[in-house]
């Protein structure tokens, strides 16, 4: 199996699960032994590549500004780049500077995800349920891409995955193996640093830098 064929997938549940006038939203980076495999929650109608009428790339976090400024401060994006998505408009994001973004997430070897690749119209929870008919797919995503590090953003997604009650403000730093396939991986749990989260955003930056520290050689 390909990232292409789960994309087929994720299609499937967008029309069980997610707002049938928006597209799913895939992944993003590099996808050959990153570094680090970044998991987030499930995208929302503010990813312009969420339109049907978006022909470039449908990779998380396409017309937004806030979560950039996590991956900028960890040192993780080139700073022109990132000051024109400051600086621009969501609708002024073309499909040519979208490619260039995730471009510059793949020369610095990372991947971006969500468990959920259901869209919805905003930011409305999702069940449990929902999750966990992603949970599989999500680990066919980390068998072909081969990550060195998973970084899991949030209680729900990190239990989720994890397979357990987890509370990231009790396990900060915490090493968690999982074994996918024929290989052990090596999980953690961090705040989420966006949306309700954005002022967990610090803490979020402190533990992301201590895992690359330690994880990444």
């Amino acid at each position: 199996m390909t990232l292409e064929d789960l994309k087929k997938e994720y299609d499937k549940l967008q029309n069980e699960y997610g707002a049938k006038e928006l597209d799913s939203i895939n992944n993003g980076g590099c996808i050959k032994n990153p570094n680090i495999c970044f998991v987030f929650m499930n995208p929302t109608g503010r990813n312009i590549a969420s339109s049907k009428k978006w022909k470039g790339i449908k990779s998380p976090w396409i017309g937004t500004k806030n979560i950039w400024d996590l991956f900028y401060s960890l040192e993780l994006m080139d700073k022109e780049i990132y000051k024109k998505i400051k600086n621009i408009k969501p609708n002024e994001w073309t499909k040519e500077f979208a490619k260039e973004v995730y471009k510059d997430v793949e020369i610095n070897k990372y991947f971006i995800t969500n468990l959920g690749k259901c869209t919805q119209i905003d930011a409305r929870p999702l069940s449990n349920r929902v999750y966990e008919r992603y949970l599989e797919l999500l680990k066919k995503e980390i068998e072909i891409i081969k990550p060195k590090v998973v970084i899991l953003f949030g209680n729900q997604v990190s239990s989720i995955v994890l397979n357990q009650k987890i509370s990231v403000s009790q396990c900060r730093k915490k090493l968690f193996k999982e074994k996918i396939g024929d290989k052990e991986y090596k999980f953690y749990s961090v705040y989420y640093p966006v949306g309700n989260g954005r002022f967990n955003i610090d803490k979020s930056i402190e533990d992301i830098r201590w895992i690359m520290k330690n994880e990444i050689k």
